[in-house]
Parts: C-alpha cells; sequence; structure tokens
C-alpha cells in the first residue's frame, strides 16, 4: 500500500503528487512551476504575483454566490532536514515515503507534511465538485520557513476574501486564533587561526541522536540543543586540558532545534587518555539531564587527521564562552494562558564560514512584543560582548486572537456537531504568517487547524493518518457553513 490508497483519496492523491516536486525554502522554482500547471490543467483561475506567490480561485457553487469568499492558505517550502548518513538532494529528489502503522513518513528526511498537507487539502477542495461552498481562494505562499518572504511581500489585491483559514497547524483537536512574532539574531565572529602545535593529537567529537524539532512549537519540550552540549565539553577542558579548537559544526535551520553538531579539536598527546575518560562521563552526565526528553542521546570520541591550524586561544576563548552564554529555550511562560509558552530563544547554528569567521544564527519568539524585543537584546549583548558582529532581520509580528470571530464560532460550533466534542481553542508559539496577511487585509477574520504531525522540521517527521480525515471532513464544512 502506497499514500494514494489512503482516505480521503483526494487529499492523499495531492499530498503524494507534491511530495515528488522539490521545494526547499528559497528555491521554490519547481513547486511554483507546479502549482501554474496544476491550475491549468484543471481549468483554475489562477494569478502569482512579483515574489511567487500563487493564487488560485474557484466560483462558489449554485445558491453560496452572496457569501463571502474564504480563502484556504498554505505555504510551499518546505524544511528540508535529512540524517547524517542519509544520501539525498533536496533540489532534486522525491520524497521517500512509507506508512508506518498510524502513521506517514518519510526514508531519513523531513516529510515536508508542513505545510504539503495543507496544500493538498486546498487542491483537493479546488478538485472536488461535491462540496458546496461560496467563492474560494487558495493561497499558495513562498518561503515561510526562512524569512516569511512571501507574506511579507504579498503582492496587492491578492486576496478578495473576508474569512481565512491558515492549514499550517499540526495538532488535530486544537483551533489556533492566535501566534508568536519572531526575529532573527545573526552573530559573526572574526576567529583568527594560527598553525597547530606540535606534540598535539586531533579528535573529532560528535553530538547526535537527539530530537531536534521546531523551535516554537516544540521548545517547551525540554530537548537538548546540540551546539549547547557541544560548547559545553569544550569549555570545560579547553584550559584544563590545552583543548584547541579547529572546526564546529551544528545545526542548520534557525526555525528547527539542532539535533547534531560535531567539533575537531587538537589537543596534547598526554591528555588525550584524560580528555577521552572527561568526555565519556560528561555524556553520562547530559544523558541523565535529558533521561526523559531526549532518550537517544550520544556522544562520541574518535581520532581524526591532524588539522593543519586552530583558532587562536583568545578566539576560541570569546566563541565557546558566547555559545556557552548565550540563552537558550523558553524565556518566560504566559501570565494571561496558562500552560503557553510567552517568550523563547533558540541557538539554531553555529557554522564556518569563509576565511576566519564564524557564523552563529538564532531566533526569538514572543506573544509580546517588547518581550521579543528584549530576548533579541539579551542574545545580542552576549555576543556584542564576545566580539561579534552581530545583525537582525526584519522580523514579523505576532497574531493577536480574536475570539469573537464569526469564523471561530462556526469552525467550533463544526467540529463539536462533527466529532461530539469540544476542540481547544488556543494561540500558538510557533509563528504563522496571519499576522503579516492582518497588516495588509485589517478586516480579515481567521483561524488555523490541520492534522497531527509531530516531529515537525527534524526527519523524525510523521503525519497521523486518521486526523487528516477529520480535517478534510472539518474543512469542507467550515466553508460550507461559513
Amino acid at each position: 500500500m502506497t499514500i494514494k490508497d489512503l482516505q480521503p483519496s483526494l487529499v492523499w492523491e495531492e499530498f503524494d503528487a507534491i511530495t515528488k516536486v522539490p521545494r526547499p525554502s528559497k528555491r521554490e522554482e519547481k513547486i511554483i512551476a507546479y502549482l501554474l500547471q496544476w491550475a491549468k490543467e484543471h481549468d483554475v483561475e489562477c494569478e502569482r504575483d512579483a515574489i511567487g506567490n500563487v493564487v488560485m480561485r474557484k466560483p462558489a457553487t449554485a445558491g453560496y454566490e452572496s457569501h463571502p469568499t474564504v480563502i484556504l492558505q498554505s505555504h510551499v517550502d518546505m524544511v528540508c532536514e535529512k540524517n547524517s548518513d542519509v544520501e539525498f538532494d533536496f533540489d532534486t529528489d522525491a520524497i521517500r515515503t512509507r506508512i508506518d502503522g498510524e502513521w506517514v513518513k518519510a526514508e531519513g528526511t523531513t516529510l515536508g507534511a508542513d505545510c504539503g498537507i495543507g496544500m493538498a487539502a486546498a487542491l483537493a477542495l479546488l478538485r472536488d465538485e461535491s462540496v458546496e461552498h461560496p467563492a474560494l481562494e487558495a493561497l499558495f505562499t513562498v518561503d515561510e520557513e526562512t524569512g516569511l518572504t512571501g507574506a511579507f511581500n504579498l503582492g496587492e489585491g491578492m486576496l478578495r476574501g473576508k474569512y481565512l483559514i491558515n492549514l499550517d497547524s499540526e495538532d488535530e483537536g486544537e483551533i489556533f486564533i492566535g501566534c508568536a512574532g519572531g526575529i532573527d539574531t545573526v552573530a559573526t565572529f572574526c576567529c583568527p587561526r594560527e598553525a597547530t602545535p606540535g606534540g598535539y593529537e586531533a579528535l573529532r567529537i560528535d553530538v547526535s541522536g537527539l530530537l531536534g524539532g521546531h523551535s516554537g512549537d516544540d521548545i517547551d519540550k525540554g530537548r537538548a540543543n546540540s551546539n549547547k552540549i557541544l560548547a559545553r565539553l569544550v569549555y570545560e577542558t579547553q584550559s584544563s586540558m590545552n583543548v584547541r579548537l579547529s572546526h564546529f559544526d551544528g545545526g542548520n535551520l534557525r526555525n528547527a532545534i539542532p539535533r547534531e553538531a560535531y567539533a575537531i579539536v587538537a589537543l596534547p598527546a598526554e591528555h588525550k587518555a584524560a580528555f577521552v575518560k572527561r568526555a565519556e562521563q560528561f555524556a553520562s552526565q547530559v544523558k541523565a539531564e535529558f533521561a526523559i526528553a531526549e532518550p537517544n542521546f550520544k556522544l562520541s570520541v574518535e581520532p581524526i587527521a591532524m588539522p593543519t591550524d586552530v583558532m587562536t586561544v583568545e578566539a576560541q576563548q570569546r566563541i565557546v564562552g558566547a555559545l556557552v552564554a548565550v540563552a537558550n529555550g523558553v524565556l518566560a511562560m504566559s501570565q494571561s494562558v496558562k500552560g503557553f509558552v510567552e517568550t523563547s530563544t533558540n541557538l539554531a547554528s553555529v557554522k564556518m564560514g569563509e576565511g576566519d569567521k564564524v557564523i552563529v544564527t538564532t531566533s526569538q519568539r514572543s506573544s509580546v512584543e517588547s518581550a521579543k524585543l528584549y530576548a533579541m537584546q539579551q542574545v545580542e549583548a552576549a555576543f556584542i560582548l564576545a566580539g561579534a558582529e552581530v545583525e537582525h532581520s526584519d522580523g514579523y509580528p505576532g497574531w493577536a486572537p480574536n475570539p469573537d470571530s464569526l469564523l471561530l464560532t462556526r469552525t467550533v460550533e463544526s467540529y463539536r456537531r462533527l466529532f461530539g466534542k469540544e476542540p481547544v481553542v488556543r494561540a500558538i508559539h510557533a509563528g504563522l504568517e496571519c499576522g503579516l496577511f492582518l497588516e495588509k487585509y485589517s478586516e480579515l477574520e481567521m483561524v488555523s487547524f490541520g492534522p497531527t504531525i509531530r516531529g515537525v522540521h527534524s526527519p523524525d517527521e510523521r503525519l497521523e493518518i486518521a486526523t487528516v480525515d477529520k480535517f478534510w471532513v472539518l474543512l469542507c464544512d467550515v466553508v460550507k457553513s461559513i
């Protein structure tokens, strides 16, 4: 059995087709071309703006012509993460999907259900002639995952609807009516290098087996950060054992909790055995710290060819000290919504740049604008004190909840009637594009819902099969009832 054999068939057929089209963030040309061709083949009105966002329009069915237009919104790009031992090219290869019990997964890579299943539902609704509905607009935005570029630059007059259903949520049974705003903080360190001292031996230190996940939705789950763990070990041993850092690489994406990291170090031969022993002790300590959240954590140390150069002692102390000192994780819980993360920051990636540069990427989120600014300042201050140059992204606004929305009322009524229980109505700490849409179209009423997706932004991403049908049934009912 393949995913095309699952129900509802139209949704899974569209999702299967989407998984075959490469769509990395900022390289969405193939999925845009696919959507334009799809619209042509299905005789659907279609428009593309200058940035690459696509809108498709379908007229109302008979009897619904006077009802306000409903917008179905999803993003076309996907987070491209893979396990280190998997050969895969996200620019050319189709996602290799498989059914694993009650879930759909990918073979060693992200699945792209975020937000591919939302795209699939929108396309299926445009195709399905059995569903009664008002006029529909399906908006497909680009580059949601790495900067919300599509939403920021949405073409003027692209939307005509009054009600917007965002299809980018990941918890069936929950209806979202608000989200956090966010901003990225990037530090560039100048780390001069010198020849590796004589009499040294080299080791590679690997941190692996972490769960990672979405830096907004999973930040409260107590998961470990691979960059933090690796920096802690180097920081502890750099003075006592004369450990010299040659290379540090961890994490990839600003909105993913880093799962893997590695460093190449050199140290005097007489300290090698002591370092290996301390690394083993340290690994046991970290495993105990994260015994519940990270059952598969692993730290390994292996001999490696001697690097020709290492960072100067002063540069190494600055960069490693900054990685240890900079804030990471939940900074504040909401004072008004019990159990809701208000403010957080994620030490997302550490990469060696050109020459002697080291680039550290972080992201801050908050549902309170002033708290988002303060979190950014905390991270910025730590990096500046360590001698880095710091830049910030433009950031994006949060989406303030509107509990009096008619769209929300109809969605809750539909869920209650269809499934015989109350849905959870709440805000989400992850960023959605809705706040940016409100800046351009202030009269919009919006909700967000979707099927259950777990392991988002990691190769463990999986889509719960049974919830896709519930998602589809709810979507069809809401567009009819509104």
